[in-house]
C-alpha cells in the first residue's frame, strides 16, 4: 500500500479516471494513460481492485477486477482494472456505454501488500480477521480466491463464514481453511464509490496499517 494515505481528491481522480478509461475503451477500443497531471503518489505501485455496481434495480454487482499485489502503479492498474472490470469479468456480459453512463456506479478498492497470517492451529484464523478491516485471500494448490473487506459487511458474516465463503471463491471446498496446507493472507483498502453514475465521490477508509 502507498505509504501516504490517500486524500479524498485522490479518490476522486482514481474513480474518474477509472470512468473515462471504460467510456474511451467501448468507445474506441484503445486504453488511455495516466494523464501527465497525476501525482507521484498515485504512480507508486499498489494492488488496486475497480467494482461496478448497477443500481437500476436497487444495487447489483456488475463486474470486479483487480489486482491482489502491488506490480503496476496504481494510476496504471486503476486503468486495466476499470477496463476488465467492465468487458472482461467472465460472469457478467460486457458493460455497454448508455449503461455506464445513466446506471453503473464506480468503486476504486486501494489494496495494502497482503500479508501471509501465521497460525500453529488453523482453528486460529478466525480470531486474526477483523471484518470491516480485512480483506482475504486463501489459497489452496493451484486455486486462489479474494474478497474485498466490504464483502462480509455488505453479507453480514461473521469471521468464519468470511473465511469459507472465501474458499469457496477459490473454487475451494468452504472448511479447507481448516487445512494446513491452505494459506490465509489478509490485507486492507481504502475505498472510494461514487454515490450515483457519475456522481459525487465518497471517501469509504477503512482502517489500513502502514
Amino acid at each position: 500500500m502507498l505509504k501516504n494515505e490517500l486524500a479524498l481528491k485522490d479518490g476522486e481522480f482514481l474513480v474518474k479516471l477509472a470512468r473515462e478509461a471504460i467510456a474511451t475503451f467501448l468507445t474506441t477500443h484503445r486504453k488511455i494513460k495516466p494523464p501527465s497531471e497525476t501525482s507521484e503518489k498515485l504512480l507508486e505501485k499498489s494492488g488496486v481492485f475497480t467494482t461496478l455496481d448497477s443500481v437500476k434495480n436497487g444495487t447489483e454487482l456488475r463486474g470486479c477486477i483487480g489486482y491482489p499485489y502491488p506490480t503496476l502503479p496504481l494510476a496504471e492498474a486503476a486503468i486495466d482494472s476499470a477496463i476488465e472490470a467492465a468487458t472482461g469479468d467472465p460472469r457478467f456480459p460486457p458493460v455497454s456505454l448508455s449503461e455506464l453512463e445513466r446506471e453503473i456506479v464506480i468503486e476504486v478498492s486501494v489494496l495494502t501488500k497482503p500479508e501471509l497470517i501465521k497460525v500453529k492451529n488453523p482453528q486460529e484464523y478466525p480470531k486474526h480477521v477483523m471484518i470491516g478491516k480485512d480483506g482475504l485471500i486463501v489459497e489452496g494448490g493451484y486455486s486462489k480466491g479474494l474478497l474485498l473487506p466490504q464483502v462480509p459487511i455488505e453479507w453480514n458474516w461473521d469471521q468464519e463464514e468470511f473465511l469459507s465463503n472465501c474458499c469457496l471463491k477459490a473454487g475451494l471446498p468452504p472448511d479447507s481453511w481448516l487445512l494446513k496446507e491452505t494459506k490465509i493472507y489478509k490485507f486492507q483498502a481504502i475505498i472510494f464509490r461514487e454515490k450515483s453514475p457519475k456522481g459525487q465521490v465518497e471517501l469509504r477508509a477503512l482502517p489500513v496499517t502502514g
